[in-house]
C-alpha cells in the first residue's frame, strides 16, 4: 500500500487556485462590458499555422491553344471572376446536416445436456454399485447439463443541422493548382460572441460563376462553430473542477 505525498495535494490545490485566479482577473477586467472580438489579422501569421503540404501528381507541360481567346476553366470571356490566387476571396455556403439513427439487437441462447449410465454390464453392475457412494447406482454414472443466454440491444441518433455562408481566404495554392483556404466569422449579440471557422482545400473547378463554393465539395475541411461569452462561461465547469476530474481516479 503506497501513501500519498502529503505535498501533492496542496499543490494541486494551489495550481487550480492559480487558474481560477487568473481567469478570473480576466473577468474582472471585463465586467459590464461586452466580450472583444478579435482584430482582422493574416491567418498566416498567426502562432502555430503550417502551411498545408499534400500528395501532389506529376507535373505536366501546359498545352495552349493557338488562336484562341478563350482560357480553359474560365467562365467569362474577358476575365474569370473566380478566386485562384493567394488573397482572393471565396463565398463558402456551409450546409451541415447530419442525420443517423442505428438499432442493433442481439440475442443468443445455447442448452447443452449430456447423460452417461451403465445399468446393464454383463451383470457385474452389482459388483460395481459396491464402489460407488451411497445412494449411487451404476444407471446413473455421470449427468452434466449446461445453459447459457446472452442478449444486448443498442440504440444511436443523432441530428445535426448549420446552414451559413461565411466569407474565407486563398492562403495557398498547391502546385497541381488546387487552393488552400480558411476562414473565419465572428458575430456578437449582447454578450455573446459566436464564431464559425472554415478551413480546407478546394478545387477552382468547383467553385461557382458567383464565387460560391459549397462546403461539401471541401476536402480536409475542418469547421468549427461555437462561442464565449457569459452564457458559455456559466455551462463550462469551474477550472478547479476540470482538474479533479483529470486527476481524481473514481
Amino acid at each position: 500500500m503506497t501513501r500519498s505525498n502529503p505535498i501533492a495535494v496542496p499543490a494541486v490545490l494551489g495550481l487550480a487556485l492559480l487558474l481560477g485566479a487568473c481567469g478570473a482577473a480576466d473577468r474582472l477586467a471585463n465586467v459590464g462590458q461586452a466580450p472583444a472580438l478579435s482584430p482582422i489579422e493574416d491567418p498566416t501569421a498567426t502562432k502555430g499555422y503550417k502551411p498545408v503540404q499534400m500528395p501532389m501528381p506529376a507535373m505536366e507541360h501546359a498545352s495552349y491553344a493557338p488562336n484562341s481567346l478563350w482560357r480553359t476553366g474560365s467562365r467569362a470571356f474577358f476575365k474569370d471572376q473566380r478566386a485562384r490566387l493567394v488573397g482572393d476571396l471565396v463565398t463558402v455556403k456551409v450546409k451541415v446536416t447530419d442525420r443517423a439513427q442505428l438499432d442493433n439487437t442481439t440475442k443468443r441462447s445455447r442448452k447443452n445436456g449430456e447423460d452417461f449410465g451403465a445399468a446393464r454390464i454383463m451383470g457385474f453392475e452389482n459388483k460395481l454399485d459396491r464402489f460407488l457412494p451411497n445412494g449411487s447406482s451404476a444407471g446413473e454414472l455421470l449427468k452434466l447439463d449446461s445453459e447459457g443466454s446472452s442478449e444486448g440491444s443498442g440504440s444511436v441518433r443523432r441530428a445535426e443541422q448549420l446552414a451559413t455562408n461565411v466569407a474565407a481566404v486563398v492562403t495557398q495554392t498547391l502546385p497541381n493548382g488546387n487552393l488552400v483556404i480558411e476562414g473565419k466569422q465572428e458575430i456578437r449579440v449582447n454578450f455573446e460572441v459566436r464564431e464559425l471557422i472554415v478551413a480546407g482545400v478546394i478545387r477552382p473547378e468547383d467553385i461557382e460563376s458567383d464565387n460560391t463554393i459549397e462546403s461539401a465539395k471541401i476536402a480536409q475541411a475542418r469547421i468549427a462553430y461555437g462561442g464565449r461569452g457569459q452564457i458559455t462561461d456559466v455551462q463550462q465547469p469551474r477550472y478547479g473542477q476540470q482538474v479533479m476530474d483529470i486527476l481524481l481516479p473514481f
